[in-house]
């Protein structure tokens, strides 16, 4: 699971930028599926039929795309300004090391403007921050043009016995969580068509999560994501790091299914959270949910610390009880959804 984690880290895929990434990670699902397809936004579609008629349509999805900056404007210096792609924190921007993807990937530093010109007291703003390749401005106009995407560094790698920390993990834990599930039911008998699913630009818009349940319109769908993790400066509204997968519940998720999954876990000695979302999850659940006439669904969270910084942190525990749960979710299924009716006659 480490190396499967680590592979999928590496790659660098900023929302609108995933077909960068989409065909490796379409490659990664092939040992385990019938069909591999990537669709019209660039989301990988994998499917796992069982043969049998008439069979539920379950969907697992998780995304693939990145926070990470975008190419704004080049001055004659050679000094590149940038925007925002998904939600980066401008504080953690000052000295970080960035690979920016142009004609080749080349890499660069984002300086710090002079203390003296400003308050120390006050973060820095995207505005106020530059990178500096070391290269001329003829030099880095032939290789970088406006709109090329700008990824984060990749951090250390395994901490303690079980953690790991890396950048993406947001939400590659979660693909590799799928990729987990489908390996584990390879040879199974199952009595559902699984469709597993690494959606595009989540972290703009939920667009890919959308789509693709659009497209599929499956009779259940699971999305996985993270949740915060609780660290030293937020212990409210977090889940421990490494104590097991989250559940969510809410009036973004389907009671039953999420009941269905509860006793999963517990029947399998799979430890578990529960995590209480009033509203909207903010996850690809919530799209999935009111896609095309409605879709039965539920979130299931890998606890993350540092969320949406180059150094996310998990347990790479949380990521397999997140798969095990799915697994024996999926194998225990009939073949029918009646149980998910949500009135009695």
């Amino acid at each position: 699971m480490q190396n499967i984690i680590k592979k999928l880290s590496d790659l660098r895929g900023a929302s609108g930028h995933e077909g960068r990434i989409n065909s490796e990670i379409a490659d990664m699902f092939r040992p385990y599926c019938d069909d591999v397809r990537i669709d019209a936004l660039g989301s990988v579609i994998a499917e796992r039929k069982c043969g049998k008629e008439n069979a539920p349509k379950v969907m697992l999805e998780a995304h693939m795309d990145e926070i990470g900056l975008v190419v704004k404007k080049i001055t004659d210096e050679g000094y590149i300004y940038f925007s925002n792609l998904g939600g980066v924190d401008s504080r953690i921007l000052p000295s970080s090391e960035v690979t920016i993807h142009g004609e080749k990937d080349v890499y660069g530093v984002v300086g710090m403007p002079p203390a003296a010109a400003f308050d120390k007291d006050k973060s820095y703003k995207i505005k106020d921050l530059a990178i500096d390749t070391g290269l001329d401005g003829d030099m880095v106009k032939a290789l970088i043009s406006v709109g090329d995407s700008i990824t984060l560094p990749q951090s250390v790698g395994s901490l303690g016995k079980d953690q790991f920390s890396a950048k993406t993990m947001d939400d590659r834990a979660s693909v590799a969580a799928i990729l987990k599930v489908m390996e584990n039911i390879k040879d199974a008998d199952l009595n559902c068509d699984i469709y597993a699913v690494a959606a595009v630009q989540e972290e703009v818009g939920c667009r890919g999560g959308k789509t693709t349940s659009f497209g599929i319109m499956p009779d259940m769908a699971i999305a996985i994501d993270v949740t915060h993790g609780i660290t030293p400066d937020n212990s409210e509204n977090a889940i421990e790091v490494g104590t097991g997968t989250a559940m969510s519940k809410g009036p973004n998720i389907h009671p039953k299914l999420v009941e269905r999954l509860e006793k999963t876990a517990i029947d399998n000695n799979i430890p578990y959270n529960i995590e209480i979302d009033g509203g909207g999850t903010g996850t690809d659940a919530w799209e999935i949910q009111i896609s095309g006439a409605g879709i039965p669904v539920a979130l299931m969270s890998i606890p993350l610390k540092y969320m949406h910084t180059s150094v996310e942190t998990l347990a790479i525990s949380d990521v397999l009880d997140t798969a095990n749960v799915i697994t024996e979710f999926v194998k225990g299924l009939e073949g029918d959804t009646k149980w998910l009716c949500l009135w009695t006659d």
